[in-house]
């Protein structure tokens, strides 16, 4: 099943997501879902609370990438009740985007390394380190578990200048090309 992608402004994108445990309905399919969703937006990172789901669990397939970063090559993953504990190294400015804000890139500080403990699809614990691109992904996609956009870490100046196309978001004066839900729009919880 393709789930809709929940867009800027909805409620959910905002809530702190919540831990999960290996007795969750249907947990299997949801993340198969998740994946189907993921590629037929052409992402390659979804979150749970981006299909309206408010529970600790994310999916990553950056493979696509490989060709660019070969440290990609074998980087699809579940990450489900994951926490970040620790974030070091330098701060690179990077361009992100966000199926759940359409069309917008931004350059956005993330750290160079992270340690990160979760549970794979297997419920086989992790605890990790993950540098470069890797961790910049991790990242982005974490920080949804956390009710965090990629906009909220750009600068002050560039809030400022988002703010119209954030609000036409709101609206859905944009384009897509996959189904979006809108702030207001009711959540189907199938």
């Amino acid at each position: 099943m393709v789930y809709p992608i929940v867009v800027y402004g909805h409620p959910v994108l905002r809530k702190v997501s919540e831990e999960i445990g290996k007795d969750y309905p249907d947990l299997d399919q949801l993340i198969s879902d998740m994946f189907e969703t993921m590629y037929r937006s052409e992402g390659m990172g979804l979150a749970a609370p981006q299909i309206g789901k408010s529970i600790r669990i994310f999916i990553i397939d950056a493979t696509p990438l490989a060709e660019e970063e070969p440290e990609l090559a074998d980087f699809r993953q579940v990450f489900i009740n994951a926490r970040i504990v620790e974030k070091s190294g330098d701060v690179k400015l990077m361009s992100e985007g966000c199926l759940s804000i359409p069309n917008i890139r931004e350059e956005v500080n993330r750290e160079f390394r992270i340690r990160i403990q979760y549970y794979d699809r297997d419920w086989n614990y992790h605890d990790e380190i993950h540098e470069g691109y890797r961790a910049r992904i991790i990242q982005h996609e974490y920080d949804h578990l956390d009710g965090i956009l990629f906009t909220d870490k750009v600068s002050p100046l560039r809030k400022r200048l988002l703010k119209g196309k954030l609000n036409a978001i709101t609206k859905g004066k944009f384009e897509a090309s996959y189904q979006t839900i809108l702030p207001g729009q009711k959540i189907k919880t199938a």
